[in-house]
């Protein structure tokens, strides 16, 4: 499909797509990401009682732990969906971005947003909003960002003659959605609601965050990337729109779930639990969709295209995570695992194993195109999946079991040190499976400094032969 595409587009020539500016957002997420793993690692010790910080006030324990998640959501997997949409967007349009100077802009702007988030957190400047912690003073630097991106790619969008692929529909509710959900969380609660109301919009704010950002613009580049590796169309257009309408539509209304059992009224809380069950079935038409595309004598794909299975072993551990999803925001559920390691599991699950494993799956295929030059080692790039998907598996596995000790625990009304000494041993393996995760990353990182190695002494191996 991309392979026949004009690398130059319009009266001045300009190239369709900023190729080093997407080497620059994958760096740079990758950058974030260490961070992330680093500040990870730091909060798994401290579990463990084994604090290499102890005692720093700049680097306690609560700080890290929301450095390593803005690191994730903010720093890795937004700046890897900037150099993505770079890449697809000009060529789902046959149009480049409206502005080259305004893509390097966002890009040196990006990096004071996330850098700024980083720094303020450390000094004590974080606002009391989960996943917007973001200091006051860079959320409307933030917004503004949000709005030029939007205009941005837009642009070609709207400039695109014909009918537009789903991966564009995706792509254009996720660039109106993320700037109303980033307004909403960061503004509203801080500004003009406090108390249950503000409560309830923090609520919507934590998922529509993961709902109406990161899902979408992860789920259009699954419907880009999956068609070209594949060399065939999805199974059906029309499970792609039920797929589409039915996150607009549902996902919007789940977030209050994070409060069950609170001030806020009932009747929202009731409306949340049935919108996250009904995502279930959204999803569930999405995987089926994908998996259906890929049955029969394309199966055996997976096992000769890592990116592909970085892809689809994201999808199932997406359905993993709307599953249990839409049982732990049932009140039954909700009495015995609030508040303890079965959310984090989850969390875990739905960010690292499903959008950053569809990313790694996406540096995967695209850093050879990006390099002009084969992988340096193809067993380090299967090291590096190996390595992550097993350790998330455990990871996962592990505080799940944790949560329902913790809340079988709390629920006997033991004493909280009992709630500790149970948890103990699942700490530890949780410790022992995010190492076999930052291993996995090294494997990528060692392959990729290697292979841009090769891209810069030529002589060194023979051309990059892969199609675009």
């Amino acid at each position: 499909m991309t392979a026949t595409i004009s690398p130059l587009s319009g009266p001045s020539q300009r190239p369709l797509v900023i190729e080093r500016l997407v080497r620059w957002y994958f760096v740079t997420a990758l950058v974030y990401m260490a961070i992330s793993l680093l500040g990870g690692l730091i909060m798994a010790l401290q579990l463990a009682r084994h604090n290499p910080l102890g005692g720093l006030e700049i680097f306690s324990p609560g700080r890290w732990r929301m450095i390593h998640t803005n690191a994730i959501a903010y720093g890795f997997i937004a700046s890897a969906f900037l150099g993505m949409l770079h890449w697809a967007v000009p060529r789902l349009t046959l149009r480049p971005v409206l502005s080259d100077r305004l893509s390097y802009f966002i890009f040196g702007a990006w990096q004071v947003v996330v850098i700024g988030t980083a720094v303020g957190i450390l000094f004590g400047h974080a606002q009391g909003v989960e996943w917007g912690e973001t200091p006051v003073w860079i959320d409307p630097l933030a917004l503004a960002g949000l709005a030029l991106v939007s205009i941005n790619f837009l642009a070609p969008i709207f400039g695109k003659s014909g009918p537009l692929y789903v991966s564009l529909w995706y792509f254009m509710a996720a660039f109106v959605w993320t700037f109303l959900t980033y307004a909403m969380g960061n503004f509203l609660p801080e500004y003009y609601l406090p108390g249950s109301g503000g409560g309830a919009l923090t609520g919507l704010f934590i998922h529509d965050l993961v709902g109406l950002f990161v899902t979408p613009i992860g789920w259009g580049m699954m419907y880009y990337f999956v068609p070209i590796i594949l060399k065939k169309p999805v199974w059906s257009h029309g499970l792609s729109l039920v797929g589409f309408w039915g996150l607009a539509f549902f996902y919007p209304l789940t977030g209050i779930h994070h409060f069950l059992y609170t001030p806020i009224p009932m009747f929202l809380q009731y409306g949340a639990v049935i919108s996250t069950i009904a995502v279930e079935f959204v999803v569930l038409t999405v995987i089926i969709n994908f998996f259906c595309t890929i049955w029969g004598s394309q199966a055996r794909e997976l096992l000769r295209s890592v990116p592909l299975r970085w892809f689809y072993t994201g999808m199932v551990f997406y359905g993993v995570t709307c599953f249990q999803c839409a049982l732990q925001t049932t009140l039954t559920f909700q009495q015995i695992i609030h508040f303890t390691d079965w959310v984090v599991g989850h969390a875990h699950l739905v960010m690292f194993g499903v959008f950053a494993f569809w990313i790694l799956g996406i540096m995967t295929y695209l850093f050879p195109r990006l390099l002009g030059r084969d992988w340096y080692s193809d067993t380090l790039v299967e090291y590096h999946y190996w390595l992550s998907t097993l350790g998330m598996l455990v990871m996962f596995t592990d505080l799940t079991f944790a949560g329902v000790f913790q809340g079988f625990s709390w629920a006997a009304l033991e004493p909280w040190e009992s709630s500790i000494q149970v948890s103990m041993l699942f700490w530890w393996i949780r410790l022992l499976a995010g190492l076999a995760i930052i291993a996995g990353q090294v494997c990528f990182w060692v392959n990729l400094y290697k292979t841009y190695q090769l891209a810069a002494r030529p002589e060194a191996t023979p051309e990059f032969v892969g199609a675009a």
